[in-house]
């Protein structure tokens, strides 16, 4: 269980121990100003919605083992890149190599933990594993922002590097092998190629999807400007990351709370409710945001994004449930399709977003009212194919 949590949390650990060095990491490498320091987070999703597409086939065809190995050996030689950066484009290109190399502990992890264990013990194996993920974002920007003190913002890609190689010691010493040779599927392109032609053309998959999409780049167009709001805007240094622990705490405590009250609500209802909470909370706070001059106070802003951030922790999981519940018959390829549609949409949407962040809070504030709309009006759509009559 802590190999599972340590593998899973890298995605998170190489995104948010990366916030508090941002800055220093762009004028360095001469990325052209703040903003654009964004893309060293945007690079690093880049390659995870690249490489999820790539890992589920790999990891059905060759075992679960070997793919993490080769994930992780693609993410060494990425943060290795990014320690010997000489330029921003070098910088990058690590990034993306991080973000491909990552998708194979991602995905096959969860696997693994669905080839030993069904029903309610692979729930309660993934729950034990994702209540120390949420540990994870809450700690990571202390962690840079400790290493930034201890020397220059290259440590963190050291540290980074470390974790992986324990990862794969561990996984090599400790874990055996899941999947048994007689459940191992070919390569069939033709096969991959249909299902997810599938995968696309069902309304309620795709709905839902592009629901999950839209709000995870809100999601993202936060961590891009994460420290910038609170270091610069609001001049909060070095206690930026205990603001954004508080956020992310209430991102993971929604995470966690959401096992128990969608068994009681339901998950269309739940998910329906979350949306609408933070679309009108959005808009309602974007009117203040205006009044302010785009710098409302700190304390109005943290209680919104309490509250956002605890309406998404609620919407993720329901979300990315609602779009495989058609799919079941090709549930490992479909898993594989969503990922890399949502996470390069959102990847798109969050980029844009943070490079129009302008000194003020009314970008970011914006993205929330309209993409949470959009994501709604992408589940009605959805919900529409259910209730149409059959022919």
């Amino acid at each position: 269980m802590g190999l599972c949590a340590l593998l899973i949390s890298l995605v998170a650990l190489s995104i948010d121990s990366m916030l508090p060095a941002l800055s220093v990491i762009g004028d360095e490498l001469g990325a052209g100003g703040e903003n654009q320091a964004q893309f060293v987070l945007s690079a690093l999703f880049l390659g995870l919605g690249i490489g999820q597409m790539i890992c589920g086939p790999l990891s059905d065809r060759f075992g679960r083992k070997p793919a993490i190995q080769a994930g992780l050996a693609l993410f060494a030689f990425g943060c290795l890149l990014s320690i010997f950066a000489t330029s921003f484009t070098m910088m990058l290109v690590g990034r993306v190599l991080q973000g491909i190399g990552i998708a194979g502990p991602r995905i096959a992890t969860v696997a693994m933990v669905r080839d030993r264990y069904a029903g309610a013990a692979m729930a309660e194996i993934m729950s034990l594993i994702m209540t120390l993920f949420v540990l994870v974002p809450a700690v990571a920007p202390a962690i840079g922002q400790g290493l930034l003190f201890l020397g220059s913002w290259r440590v963190i890609f050291v540290m980074l590097l470390v974790v992986g190689l324990i990862c794969s010691i561990w996984l090599a010493v400790r874990q055996p092998e899941t999947l048994k040779p007689e459940y191992r599927r070919p390569l069939a392109i033709k096969a991959i190629a249909s299902a997810a032609a599938e995968t696309c053309r069902n309304r309620i998959a795709a709905g839902y999807a592009l629901a999950a999409g839209l709000l995870f780049g809100a999601f993202l167009a936060y961590l891009n400007t994460a420290a910038q709001m609170f270091q610069d805007q609001y001049g909060l240094g070095n206690l930026f990351p205990a603001y954004f622990a508080a956020l992310a705490l209430s991102f993971g405590t929604a995470s966690l709370v959401n096992a128990r009250l969608v068994m009681r609500l339901g998950m269309r209802p739940l998910t329906s409710w979350s949306i609408i909470a933070l679309s009108s909370s959005s808009v309602l706070y974007l009117l203040i945001a205006v009044a302010a001059g785009g710098h409302p106070p700190l304390w109005s802003l943290m209680l919104y994004l309490l509250f956002a951030f605890f309406c998404i922790g609620l919407l993720f999981g329901n979300l990315n449930a609602l779009a495989m519940e058609p799919l079941g018959h090709i549930a490992g390829i479909a898993a594989s399709v969503i990922g890399t549609v949502t996470t390069l949409l959102s990847m798109v949407l969050g980029a844009l977003i943070g490079l129009a962040y302008n000194g003020t809070v009314l970008p970011l504030i914006s993205s929330f009212a309209a993409l949470g709309t959009l994501s709604y009006l992408a589940m009605l759509w959805a919900e529409r194919k259910r209730h149409e009559p059959s022919t």
